[in-house]
């Protein structure tokens, strides 16, 4: 038996940000809820926030309201995350309806639950459907109809969609529109389950390309629908996404206290505003690189290795390819044989590194993919090299502390020295920067860096 309607919502932990409440849940618990919400017949109002939402909140305080009154308001992208973390909150899934579609469908299709796709230009949601059929042939589309209608129109629409027997009505129209929209008629849908789900319709249409999953991962699709759509995405990205930092430096402050939100969320601002810089002028050097670790032996362009961050948490670090592809499996044959005493493995001839490895271990070009690292929020520009987990492992007493922080693309060591300075003498640094770290020391870092990997010194 499924919850009762008046608590279906409170079966998910919330968390608080900029006055709203949002839901905290892995989509799997998300999907399973609404479809049996649906089922029940029990009502609920399905919205989703983002860094954009939250700047349009700013500016509309009708569609404040319309989020407000959801009764289940979904998180959706890095930005709320980034907010989260600001505040101290608990780190919200991300639950984007892009993401979640496919288990509503798949869960549907299971418990004989229908849906409405409404919204998109003419075709789109037509599109949207037969795909999902595709995937589920048991799957119930009890109607389809573009978001493009005369308000004259809109009665006969609800009625069509109140007689369709879905369970569940998906609205596309966009934010905040949608939100608008689904508030007036409300009272008037039948359809127990209602969500606003903005473009969702144009990327299972095939209508818009969906960045490429390894994008996805480091939570950077945001930088691909810039790409794809600059006119119509610049405003929204460029300009709305130091908005939302600020309104989430704000947030914080009035939260946790000022000083040191305020400090992390310039230095949070920093690395994404000269990550993207970055990105973009060295994109030449990106494709050259690229082609050239192609050319040498045909293998792939990047290696992702799990490296241990801030607190422990393992992600996914990306760097261009300088080694043979099968050069962890002969990691092991070669410990024995490291420059570097203890925790760490380095070795000046290293066999497994390629022709070019050689070249762009020597100027450190191999590491630049980490800006995307950095624009996902797993790295900064500036803090303590990422461990590898086998390394971590092998801490003793302080050198955990060294975890405390973000890591960085540079630090302290990699200027005065780099594979040259034993690891314990590099934890302590890495302590030492983490106790006093501040913006002007940052950018010192960051301005030291440029000389260190023109000359050279401990790069290998």
């Amino acid at each position: 038996m499924g919850l009762p309607s008046a608590r279906r919502a409170e079966a998910f932990r919330t968390i608080h940000l900029f006055g709203l409440e949002l839901a905290s849940a892995s989509p799997e618990f998300a999907a399973s809820q609404i479809v049996e919400c649906a089922g029940a017949g029990e009502r609920m109002t399905v919205n989703f926030i983002n860094a954009h939402c939250v700047n349009q909140a700013r500016d509309d305080a009708n569609y404040r309201h319309d989020i407000a009154d959801s009764d289940l308001l979904l998180p959706d992208g890095i930005g709320i995350e980034i907010a989260a973390r600001l505040c101290g909150s608990e780190r919200p899934e991300n639950l984007n309806g892009t993401d979640l579609f496919p288990q509503i469908c798949e869960r549907a299709a299971v418990e004989g639950t229908g849906l409405f796709l409404l919204g998109g230009v003419p075709g789109v949601a037509d599109a949207a459907a037969a795909w999902a059929c595709d995937q589920w042939s048991s799957l119930r589309i009890r109607g389809t109809h573009h978001g493009y209608f005369d308000p004259a129109e809109e009665d006969a629409l609800i009625e069509r969609i109140n007689a369709s027997g879905a369970g569940i009505l998906m609205v596309g129209f966009g934010v905040p529109l949608q939100e608008g929209w689904i508030a007036r008629n409300r009272a008037r849908l039948q359809i127990p389950v209602v969500m606003g789900v903005g473009g969702l319709f144009d990327y299972y249409s095939g209508r818009i390309a969906r960045a490429p999953l390894a994008v996805r991962k480091l939570r950077c699709e945001w930088v691909w629908r810039l790409a794809i759509e600059p006119r119509r995405m610049a405003n929204r990205y460029l300009v709305g996404n130091v908005r939302f930092l600020a309104h989430s430096m704000l947030e914080a402050a009035r939260v946790r206290g000022v000083g040191a939100q305020i400090g992390a969320a310039t230095k949070r601002l920093f690395d994404i505003a000269a990550a993207s810089l970055a990105l973009l002028m060295l994109l030449p050097l990106f494709l050259l690189t690229a082609l050239a670790i192609w050319a040498e032996d045909r293998g792939p362009v990047f290696f992702r290795q799990d490296r241990v961050g801030a607190n422990g948490r393992t992600f996914s670090m990306i760097k261009f390819r300088s080694m043979f592809t099968d050069a962890e499996a002969r990691r092991a044959a070669l410990l024995a044989r490291s420059d570097r005493a203890g925790t760490c493995f380095k070795m000046q001839d290293d066999p497994r590194i390629t022709r070019v490895g050689k070249v762009i271990r020597r100027l450190s070009i191999d590491e630049l993919p980490q800006l995307l690292n950095v624009l996902g929020g797993s790295m900064s520009l500036v803090g303590p090299r990422p461990a590898l987990p086998t390394e971590a492992a092998s801490y003793r007493d302080r050198q955990w502390e060294r975890l405390y922080g973000k890591p960085g693309i540079t630090c302290s060591w990699q200027v005065k020295g780099r594979a040259e300075i034993p690891f314990h003498r590099q934890a302590i640094m890495d302590r030492a920067y983490l106790r006093r770290r501040s913006f002007a020391t940052d950018l010192r870092l960051l301005a030291m860096t440029v000389p260190a990997v023109i000359g050279g010194r401990g790069a290998y």
